[in-house]
């Protein structure tokens, strides 16, 4: 190995290189540490020669002595000029070079050794593969490696590319995340590794797929790059191009790969939505009528299809996008597709499961898809409901018990915030509606309840309380049905039914589910809790559940009869005399104690199962004996337990004072309100008021300006009047005159014509202004009648309404346009005053107009 390397080192000659490179690469996979430690300096070496080997450019001068020199060598001449021939052949020498340098590497990292071993070789297989992430960590101290690495990967020579796409991906096994920041920050560093998709060599796309799978493991930040790379749409043409569902590993490695670009990434799966690809999942599952012989491997495919699927309306997905794409596949039929091989023959057991569960994720709190699966009917003679079909496989005990998981999931996902289909169901145990022609969902749901199959009655407990989940009407109703349990005995009511069960002793999980059945019907229901007290069994063989000292296996019983003692106490109407929420408290605090309660309350909360339940919806047990807690029900637990333990621990009077302080909250809650409707009136007529003040403001505006042109007139009036006494004044010297007396009198007559005329028409002025001022002098009375009812009735202040400021600054307003209103009446007096003046002095000229005459 040492002379290998020294051969690689110090060789001129490219031949000898690749000779010593390609014995490294042989004795590589036997001699990983010799080969690593010794030779990756120099294998690297390799790769950056090959990246900066500088290009030949030759002029013409060079040339011409190049042809002297070798003149009589046609063969060399032809390799100058024409190089293609002798670079083909260097260039090939020079790619199988860096294909030996990129496989020795691989090699040192990667073990591909796939024998089984027992455990020392086990050991060994260990201790290699730390070996690879020493190798791996030392390789990629260096950031300008990996880039180096990229730029390789460009090179379109198989012999390059394709071992440069195994190196990576063994570097990203054995050290993804440092490798992913280094990716990262490379420039064009995932689109190069996208274009790897695009090769027309099938081996190379295949080994990108896989390294894009490795490359994008929880990294969001790639995952939304790849995904904008148009991972998508290569992705889902890959599988079509390989059959779909009837394909080879390499739809599977597509399927993976988009789980891993969708899983907990919600901007690619709104990506997705948003390109129109749900609509392309469509045709992966249409299946025909024979549904024999499935292959391995589309059973794989379809299955990881289902999960596909299923990522893009899970639970843990925000509401709005999960929604969304439940909406989309709707439309688009997919959820009908999904229905049609529910409802098939032949289809394996697996995947029958798995398409039942994600039908039930599709449906889950979507109004508009859970009514279309309500209307799915299985193709049988006569046709029945599948949910009644898949409830007959749920109480079944011979079905497979994942299958009844998955159909007790669906029955619990149609029933999820579906009041309509809680209605139905629940209408199927109601004594008007129940056909004893066919079987329905209440009948199986009823036999179940009471089978001798603990895990039926578990499911079927479960299954019943979904139905009554936050739907109080449902839970009055269920109180109406009875059972008939033998011949010749008097029917008893389902809830009475219940808690004959329980005091007869059943197995654990059926006790169980029947309790939550019990606790789940009585919460927030004060007459399933009267019917419930009504007997007078019910409530002795709670406290002696719970005062017992029983073994480990009871105290999950103890505590749920503690949660449903617990239910009666805090929604007691107090109905019955004798057990009243005061009586029941001192039962307890007698019978069983204060704290004895509330830890055996606490039983519920600390079993093991309980916060595995609490984690998702789907009801997941490995084994049938597991299955003790319903996911819906731990949140249940979790909003009463801390209620009911106040309420056992409060006494009489602090009820009593919480009572008072509720009554006193009450009242304050009513003195409040009428307050707001006090306000609230007071507001309107405050508007109602501005809009007042703000007309009156525009009419005194009005009669400002009227004001303005009567002032105007009478101004000119005045002017007139001056005219005529100037006029006047000359007449009477023109006729005091002792030359030209007749001349003077003819003027003078003519004057006092015109002067006639003008006094005629002064005389209708002065009675229009005489009209003008009437009117005034009404708007002005309007005015004070308005301003006076104002202050009497809309202005008053309210005692104790907090409001009273704001009428006042508005009687002040409207006082201030009254003093305005008395100012212009003062100013009206003093024209009508003028008026009278002038009137008087025109009287005056007229007559002495009429003595001048005569």
């Amino acid at each position: 190995i040492q002379k290998l390397c020294d051969r690689v080192a110090s060789s001129t000659l490219l031949e000898d290189r690749r000779d010593a490179v390609r014995a490294l690469k042989s004795l590589s996979k036997k001699y990983r540490m010799e080969v690593g430690t010794q030779a990756m300096e120099h294998l690297i070496r390799i790769l950056r020669d090959r990246q900066a080997s500088p290009v030949r450019v030759h002029t013409q001068a060079s040339h011409h002595l190049i042809l002297r020199r070798f003149r009589n060598s046609s063969v060399q001449i032809a390799n100058l000029f024409f190089p293609c021939h002798a670079h083909n052949h260097n260039h090939r020498s020079d790619s199988e070079i860096l294909g030996y340098a990129l496989d020795t590497l691989y090699n040192i990292i990667c073990n591909d050794e796939d024998e089984e071993q027992d455990e020392s070789e086990e050991d060994t297989q260990r201790k290699q593969d730390d070996i690879g992430s020493q190798f791996t960590e030392r390789f990629i101290q260096e950031p300008e490696n990996v880039t180096l690495l990229l730029s390789l990967l460009e090179e379109f020579d198989f012999h390059v590319r394709w071992p440069g796409v195994k190196l990576l991906t063994a570097l990203l096994k054995c050290q993804c995340t440092q490798l992913q920041g280094v990716i990262l920050v490379s420039p064009m560093g995932v689109s190069r590794l996208m274009d790897l998709l695009a090769d027309s060599r099938e081996v190379i796309r295949n080994d990108g797929l896989l390294l894009l799978q490795q490359l994008t493991k929880g990294n969001a930040a790639i995952q939304k790059i790849v995904a904008f790379e148009n991972a998508f749409e290569r992705l889902l043409d890959i599988m079509a191009e390989e059959g779909s569902s009837d394909g080879g590993i390499v739809v599977e490695d597509c399927l993976l790969l988009l789980l891993t670009l969708l899983k907990n990434n919600s901007s690619n799966q709104n990506f997705f939505k948003e390109g129109s690809y749900i609509q392309r999942m469509k045709p992966w599952f249409e299946v025909g009528d024979d549904n024999s012989g499935w292959s391995a491997q589309k059973v794989t495919n379809l299955h990881l299809m289902l999960q596909l699927v299923r990522v893009l309306v899970s639970p843990v997905n925000s509401p709005g996008a999960t929604a969304s794409c439940q909406k989309t596949m709707f439309q688009c039929g997919l959820l009908q597709q999904l229905c049609t091989i529910l409802m098939a023959t032949g289809v394996p057991a697996d995947i029958l499961t798995e398409t039942i569960n994600t039908v039930s994720e599709v449906i889950r709190g979507s109004q508009v898809n859970q009514d279309y699966f309500a209307s799915v009917n299985a193709p049988s003679n006569p046709p029945r409901p599948a949910i009644v079909v898949l409830l007959m496989s749920m109480v079944n005990e011979r079905q497979p018990f994942v299958l009844r998981c998955a159909v007790l999931y669906c029955f619990q996902c149609f029933l999820y915030k579906n009041q309509k289909g809680q209605s139905e169901i629940v209408a199927t145990l109601l004594p008007s509606t129940i056909d004893a022609n066919s079987i329905s969902a209440g009948q199986l749901l009823c036999g179940g309840l009471f089978s001798a199959d603990s895990l039926s009655n578990w499911c079927a407990a479960v299954a019943l309380g979904h139905a009554l989940q936050d739907n109080l009407t449902q839970k009055e109703q269920l109180l109406r049905v009875q059972l008939a349990t033998s011949l010749g005995k008097p029917p008893v009511s389902l809830l009475q039914q219940c808690t004959n069960i329980l005091s007869q002793g059943s197995r654990v999980q059926a006790r169980v589910g029947l309790l939550m059945l019990l606790c789940t019907w009585m919460s927030n229901c004060p007459i399933a809790v009267t019917h419930f007290l009504h007997n007078q069994d019910n409530v002795p063989f709670l406290t002696a559940q719970i005062s017992e000292n029983l073994g480990e296996d009871e105290r999950l019983v103890q505590g749920l009869c503690a949660l449903l003692l617990g239910i009666c106490i805090y929604y007691n109407d107090n109905s019955l005399e004798n057990y009243t929420r005061e009586k029941l408290k001192q039962l307890v605090e007698k019978r069983i104690g204060k704290e004895n309660f509330v830890e055996k309350l606490g039983f519920i909360t600390k079993h093991e199962l309980y916060s595995r339940a609490a984690q998702k919806p789907q009801p997941t047990f490995s084994t049938p004996e597991h299955m003790l807690f319903d996911h819906e029900f731990t949140r249940l637990v979790k909003e009463l337990e801390g209620i009911i333990t106040k309420a056992v621990h409060k006494s009489s009077e602090e009820e009593k004072k919480e009572e008072e302080v509720k009554k006193s909250l009450e009242q304050h809650d009513s003195i409040v309100t009428q307050y707001k409707e006090l306000i609230r009136e007071q507001d309107v007529q405050l508007n109602e008021l501005k809009d007042q003040v703000a007309l009156l403001t525009a009419h005194q505006e009005q009669m400002q300006t009227t004001i303005t042109q009567q002032l105007s007139q009478i101004q000119q009036h005045k002017d007139q009047y001056n005219i005529l006494k100037l006029k006047l004044g000359t007449g009477v010297s023109r006729r005091a005159g002792k030359d030209g007396v007749v001349s003077g009198q003819a003027e003078e007559a003519h004057e006092n014509g015109l002067q006639l005329e003008e006094f005629t028409l002064l005389r209708d002025e002065l009675e229009e202004l005489r009209r003008q001022h009437a009117q005034l002098q009404t708007q002005v009375t309007e005015k004070d009648t308005l301003i006076a009812s104002l202050k009497t009735e809309g202005l008053r202040p309210v005692e104790g309404s907090g409001i009273a400021s704001g009428p006042t600054e508005l009687l002040k307003e409207v006082e201030a346009l009254r003093e305005q209103v008395q100012n212009q009446e003062v100013e009206i007096a003093n024209l009508h005053s003028d008026r009278q003046e002038l009137q008087r002095r025109a009287d005056t000229v007229q007559v002495s107009s009429a003595v001048s005459v005569g």
